[in-house]
C-alpha cells in the first residue's frame, strides 16, 4: 500500500533530488559520467564534480557537442547525463540526441532542470513547455518526470539502471515531497496513489501536489477518485489507462503544452482501447511569460480548483 507524506509538506526542488542522487551513483559506479553544460551549480550536479571529479565533464556553452560527447563516451561502456537546461536539452540537442543517441540506441541519458513553467521569472525563453513532447516521437527514447524529491531520486537511480537513452525533467522551484521515502518506482509503471469509480484524474511531476489535493477535495464532496501518477509518459502504462477508461471519465494534469505531452499520450490509448471522455489541463498552447510560478499556473488553468472543477464537470 502506498504511504504518502502529511501536509504540510516539505518543499524541494526536483534538481536537487538530482543532484544528491547522481553523486552517490558516481561513488557507487565509476562508470557513471555527467557532462555538463557550464551550469553544473544551477542544474545540482556541482557535488557529483565535487565528489569524483574525474568521472565529470564540462564542454562549457555547447549542448550540441554535450550529447556527442556523450554518446562517444557511452560506446567505451560508460554511463553520461547530459545535464543542462529542459529548453536547450531538447531543442538545441534534439538532432544530435536523434541521430547520434537514440538512433544507435546508446546508453545515454539526458537530465534537465527548469522543466516547464518552474523557471517562473526568467520567461518563456527558459520555459521548456514542449520538451517531453520532443522526445515521446524519437524511438527508444523514454521520457520521464518525477512528483517530488523521492520520486525523482528513486527514477534517477533506475534510469541509470536501464540500458538505453533516457529524458529525465526536473524543476528549478521547490515542490511538496508528498512521497515517504521508502516509496519504490518502477519505469513505465504508473503509481496509483487513490483508488476510485467516478472520475479518474492522471497527473505528472509537480501536477501531482495538486492533482493529490484536488482528489481530496472531491472525495470530501462525496466524488470517488481514482489518481495516478503518470511519471512515464513514454513507455506510457497502456493497462492503467485502460483501467481508467472503465469509469468512462479521465482528467489528464501536466506542467506541459497539452499538445504531445501526458495528456496527449493518454488520449492516443484512450482513442485505440476505450470509449472515454478525456478533459486536457495543462499548458493552452502558449508559450510563457516572466511572472510567478505559481501565476503561470493559474494563467492556464492548473490549478487545484480548475481540476476539481473540470472533474465534477464531467459527472
Amino acid at each position: 500500500m502506498i504511504v504518502l507524506n502529511k501536509a504540510p509538506y516539505e518543499q524541494k526542488a526536483t534538481r536537487e533530488a538530482f543532484g544528491d542522487e547522481i553523486a552517490e551513483l558516481g561513488k557507487e559506479n565509476k562508470d557513471i559520467m555527467v557532462v555538463d553544460a557550464d551550469i553544473g551549480g544551477s542544474c545540482k550536479t556541482t557535488k557529483f564534480m565535487n565528489t569524483v571529479p574525474k568521472q565529470h565533464v564540462n564542454v562549457g556553452i555547447a549542448e550540441q557537442n554535450a550529447a556527442g560527447m556523450a554518446a562517444g563516451l557511452s560506446t567505451t561502456g560508460k554511463i553520461p547525463f547530459v545535464s543542462t537546461y529542459a529548453v536547450f536539452g531538447s531543442l538545441r540537442m534534439a538532432e544530435q540526441v536523434r541521430q547520434e543517441v537514440c538512433y544507435p540506441n546508446l546508453n545515454v541519458k539526458i537530465a534537465c532542470s527548469h522543466g516547464g513553467l518552474t523557471p517562473a521569472n526568467d520567461g518563456g525563453s527558459h520555459q521548456a513547455i514542449e520538451d517531453m513532447g520532443v522526445y515521446r516521437t524519437i524511438p527508444n527514447m523514454r521520457v520521464i518526470m518525477g512528483a517530488d524529491y523521492h520520486a525523482t531520486r528513486k527514477l534517477v537511480r533506475q534510469a541509470a539502471e536501464t540500458y538505453g537513452p533516457v529524458y529525465l525533467r526536473f524543476t528549478r522551484d521547490k515542490v511538496p515531497v508528498i512521497y515517504n521515502e521508502n516509496e519504490e518506482f518502477e519505469i513505465g509503471k504508473a503509481k496509483q496513489i487513490k483508488n476510485g469509480n467516478d472520475v479518474a484524474i492522471i497527473a505528472n511531476g509537480d501536477t501531482v501536489c495538486l492533482a493529490l489535493e484536488a482528489a481530496e477535495i472531491l472525495e470530501s464532496k462525496g466524488v470517488s477518485v481514482k489518481l495516478l501518477d503518470m511519471h512515464t509518459i513514454k513507455p506510457i502504462d497502456r493497462e492503467a489507462i485502460i483501467e481508467c477508461t472503465k469509469i468512462g471519465k479521465i482528467v489528464t494534469v501536466e506542467d506541459h503544452n497539452i499538445l504531445n505531452g501526458l495528456g496527449s499520450a493518454v488520449s492516443d490509448v484512450v482513442a485505440e482501447e476505450g470509449n472515454t471522455k478525456v478533459r486536457r489541463i495543462g499548458v493552452q498552447d502558449r508559450f510563457g511569460e516572466s511572472a510567478p510560478y505559481e501565476k503561470l499556473l493559474e494563467i492556464n488553468g492548473i490549478t487545484v480548483e480548475n481540476i476539481v472543477d473540470t472533474a465534477e464537470g464531467m459527472i
